[in-house]
Formats: C-alpha cells, sequence, structure tokens
C-alpha cells in the first residue's frame, strides 16, 4: 500500500461507537431538561449570590467549584440528612437550571459548574464547565486555556 494513501485514510473520521452516541444523546436530553426546570439552590453566607442575595451553597472538587442543586425538597432533605445538618433550616431559591449554567457559574469567577441531587449517589447529575453545557468563556476546555 502507498504510504501517502495511509495517511489519507488516516484523516478520515472514524465512524462513532454507537453506545458512545447514544450515551452523548442521552446526556444532551438530561442537560435541555435540567435547562428548562427550576431546582432548588441551598443559600447562606455572606451576600454575592445571584443578583445580590445570599451566596449559593457551593462545594470544590479538584480545583472546580460546584454549586449545589436540587431538584426538590426530598432531594435537599437527603442531602441534610447525608451532612448529619437534617435539624437545622436550610434557606433555598428556586432558580432556572439555565440560569445557573448561564449566569452563575460564568459569575463565580472560577472554573464552575453545577451538582444537582448529589446526595442520591448515581441518580445524581453532574454539569461540568465544559464547553457545550456553560457558556464557552466559563469552559476550562476552550482553545485559550479555560476559565
Amino acid at each position: 500500500m502507498d504510504p501517502a494513501s495511509e495517511d489519507r485514510t488516516s484523516e478520515v473520521p472514524e465512524a462513532e461507537d454507537p453506545e458512545v452516541a447514544a450515551r452523548k444523546r442521552e446526556f444532551a436530553a438530561l442537560l435541555g431538561e435540567f435547562r428548562r426546570t427550576a431546582v432548588l439552590v441551598p443559600t447562606g453566607g455572606e451576600p454575592g449570590g445571584l443578583d445580590g442575595e445570599q451566596a449559593m451553597l457551593t462545594a470544590d472538587l479538584n480545583g472546580i467549584r460546584f454549586i449545589l442543586a436540587f431538584s426538590d425538597e426530598q432531594a435537599l432533605a437527603r442531602y441534610a440528612q447525608a451532612r448529619g445538618e437534617y435539624s437545622r433550616e436550610w434557606s433555598y431559591r428556586t432558580v432556572l437550571g439555565a440560569k445557573l449554567l448561564d449566569v452563575a457559574v460564568p459569575a463565580a469567577g472560577v472554573p464552575c459548574g453545577v451538582a444537582l441531587d448529589c446526595a442520591d449517589g448515581p441518580d445524581g447529575m453532574v454539569f461540568p464547565p465544559v464547553m457545550g453545557i456553560v457558556p464557552d468563556e466559563a469552559a476550562v476546555d476552550r482553545e485559550d486555556g479555560g476559565a
């Protein structure tokens, strides 16, 4: 075989694995649903959240901040129980998922994503700060080096 033809063959993208393609479609559907859904975001501490209100509850993991969001009061209660703080009162705001990803994440000033229902193990969901999920200027995988 001619070496030049080998080079041209390597330039042709391979067909995507059907399982990978199916998982990408499933995640895209979950992301779309999250963007359209109002979620509960615990607040507390110093002002500094959206609209100058109390800051949102966050957790840092491997240099990335995650805003903690919950699909309903029961999911928030499971989180409080897991922290051993079930008996205290939890203040929260109701925020549209799209507003978290498009406004709160870039406003964080550090690499930031959203963790949904983080006390629910595999039933929870993480929306990392990458292109296609958060605005490009807040994505850590953008070509100019990220946030």
